[in-house]
């Protein structure tokens, strides 16, 4: 390459490989971050010949540096966090031997492969467009370094990367509807750090309340037909029966065949769509009965545990019921394990239990009385109580009497057990913001919210929140609603400004539409496509051959493209102006033999026309430089072309 060539290719491969760090600017380590550009730099710099690059005795020590700071901070090299760190300090590096076309195909790549991995990770509307202009630069960079000493423009090279990007659509949206997708995750990376805050298998006091200042949704429910009342949006997460005195936990394996419950009532039906949060439970209305999903299994607790953790957007179909009952008796295991508390933890709570359990005449009595006493001894409902000490119980019930739903949760379980009533806690969301353009229920993390169940003879397990005595408002309205103050400014101010509110709607509608109609579309949305195309019960085989007639008619147009384009090598400037050269030379009546080469063809005209060799001898020695010289300017192409325009040569 020209020293003009080497360096426009150097920056457009530089600038491909810097746009792709700063897709991962926030996923990878500082480190690698501030090292692609430093090298960037340094590489650029020394093409003025200001400073040196280094030798590769450094080179090697720096890989090897680099190796051990990834395994070091991430443990392995496996995953798409290893891994675009690892790409990103290794990309660096080669930046600062990039000397030739094949370094530059290299640095390109990763970019690319970088692309890859931030449309592996991160889906998002907002990030689409960005993913678009790095494969236009990448396309475009690629132009540049394979074509070096075409006089073809960056504004060139842009648009026929765009040409061929649109050129390639079509088969593109044909991959994406048409090809087979097979069922489950085909790339199997950990997505660490793509996940959401959220619940969790355990609960101490305050813990739920940390939430409650997480805007980001938890997962988006779509009912189809009727929905519940705001008072039994109840959405069922881990389930927890463990308790040390101060924090309660989950217990996952199934120690007692589940009793059988029937549904009461109107049966729910809707699709929920989940966010990641890299843990296996998923959330359904409460309570349902039959998995949704062949990789999920509902445990005895009626939880919704998966077979892996989840980590990217799911959606899923589930029917539930509201109110249930059960005749089954709850078996001697289950009394037992729900009825356990720690030795010698929150005594007084212990005794208080005693005392209104021997003045009540049934279970239900007992039941009345303590939530009596939440709704009129003074306890208040507030998002900020004061802190436990380890016998929380005790000390929320005789000391501090303020608290929030797992607070109450937790006190409530613990009166029950200790009076003799098998009793757990549950975890999951409470009610649902309504949008409605995208006609569903958004459930945020600051609807966490926790609740308890009893056991009930011929009734089952009962669902009682105590927090309802306490705050009658929490069941019928959301956290941000009844503590404005909780959230930030920014978000108080756009909730109280309806225009900015109903902007948000929007835009929460649209990346609802985008996670269902693009991130969520899976092999079962290909065959529901089909259906509505008129194929009577779709299968791959159908899809297969739905993709081939696509992919037959893409190939058919692109031929008919083609076949539109001109015969012949493609003619750039330089050609053009001296066929034109030619074609004045052949009306004069000179004519070039096609074995004659530009110098040939000059002593031809010398021998033929001596006349007009001092004016034609040096432009065609122009164009043999130009054409076959070492250096292409663009000046001297303009000025050649110039020449051919004013050359005028009579007949003799």
């Amino acid at each position: 390459m020209s020293a003009y060539a080497d360096r426009r290719a150097l920056i457009w491969s530089t600038g491909s490989f810097l746009m792709a760090v700063l897709l991962h600017i926030d996923r990878v380590p500082l480190w690698a971050s501030a090292a692609a550009f430093a090298c960037a730099g340094w590489r650029i710099a020394a093409t003025g010949r200001t400073v040196r690059l280094p030798g590769k005795y450094f080179k090697t020590a720096l890989t090897f540096l680099t190796l051990g700071a990834v395994l070091l901070m991430f443990r392995t090299l496996n995953g798409l966090a290893a891994g675009s760190a690892l790409l990103v300090a290794m990309g660096a590096i080669k930046l600062l031997e990039t000397g030739n076309r094949r370094d530059h195909y290299i640095t390109i790549g990763a970019a690319l492969f970088l692309l890859l991995a931030a449309c592996l990770e991160r889906q998002t509307i907002l990030r689409s467009p960005l993913y678009l202009l790095h494969t236009w630069i990448c396309c475009s960079a690629l132009i540049v370094v394979a074509h070096p000493r075409s006089l073809l423009s960056n504004r060139g090279a842009a648009w026929l990367a765009a040409k061929s990007l649109l050129f390639a659509l079509p088969l593109a949206l044909a991959l994406f509807l048409f090809f087979p997708r097979l069922p489950g995750a085909f790339w199997a990376f950990s997505k660490s750090g793509s996940a959401t805050t959220g619940l969790a298998e355990s609960m101490s006091p305050g813990s739920i309340s940390e939430l409650t200042d997480s805007d980001d949704p938890a997962f988006r429910a779509w009912f189809i037909g009727a929905m519940p009342p705001p008072n039994e949006r109840y959405w069922r997460g881990p389930v927890l029966h463990d308790f040390d005195g101060y924090t309660w936990t989950s217990r996952r394996e199934h120690h007692y065949v589940p009793e059988r419950v029937d549904g009461l009532g109107v049966a729910y039906r809707y699709r929920i769509a989940m966010e990641p949060h890299s843990e296996s439970w998923w959330f359904a209305l409460d309570t349902i009965t039959t998995p949704p999903h062949r990789r999920v299994r509902v445990t005895y607790d009626h939880q919704l545990v998966g077979t892996e953790a989840v980590t990217e957007l799911t959606t899923y179909e589930a029917i539930s019921h509201t109110r249930t009952q059960s005749s089954d008796p709850l078996s001697i295991l289950a009394r037992r394990f729900d009825t356990a508390l720690p030795v010698g933890r929150n005594p007084k709570s212990r005794e208080l239990a005693a005392q209104m359990r021997a003045r009540a005449a049934t279970d239900d009595e007992f039941v009345k009385s303590v939530l009596d006493m939440f709704r009129k001894r003074g306890f208040e409902y507030t998002l900020t109580p004061p802190q436990l000490d380890l016998n929380s119980v005790d000390d929320f019930l005789f000391n501090t009497r303020r608290g929030f739903c797992g607070h109450y949760a937790s006190a409530f379980v613990m009166l029950m057990r200790a009076g003799g009533v098998p009793a757990r806690i549950v975890t999951g969301y409470l009610g649902g913001e309504w949008n409605p353009i995208g006609k569903y229920f958004l459930v945020k993390q600051s609807d966490a919210h926790a609740w308890a169940e009893i056991w009930v003879n011929r009734k089952g397990w009962v669902r009682i929140d105590p927090t309802g005595v306490v705050a009658p408002e929490r069941l019928e309205r959301g956290i941000l609603d009844m503590f404005p103050d909780s959230v930030s400014a920014q978000a108080r101010f756009m909730r109280r400004t309806p225009w900015l509110a109903d902007m948000g709607q929007a835009w929460d509608a649209m990346n609802a539409w985008w996670d269902a109609q693009v991130v969520g579309f899976n092999f079962e949305s290909q065959l529901s496509m089909l259906d509505r195309l008129g194929f009577d019960e779709p299968d791959w085989q159908q899809l297969g051959w739905t993709f081939a007639g696509t992919l037959g008619a893409w190939l058919l147009w692109m031929t008919v493209q083609l076949g539109r384009a001109p015969r012949g090598p493609h003619q750039d400037r330089i050609t053009r102006a001296y066929q034109k050269l030619c074609s004045k030379l052949a009306h004069a009546g000179i004519h070039r033999e096609p074995h004659f080469g530009p110098l040939a063809f000059a002593d031809a005209i010398t021998a033929q026309r001596p006349d007009l060799s001092a004016t034609l001898t040096p432009l065609l020695t122009a164009y043999a430089n130009l054409r076959f010289g070492p250096k292409l300017s663009a000046p001297k192409v303009s000025a050649f072309e110039r020449a051919v325009a004013r050359l005028d040569v009579a007949r003799r």
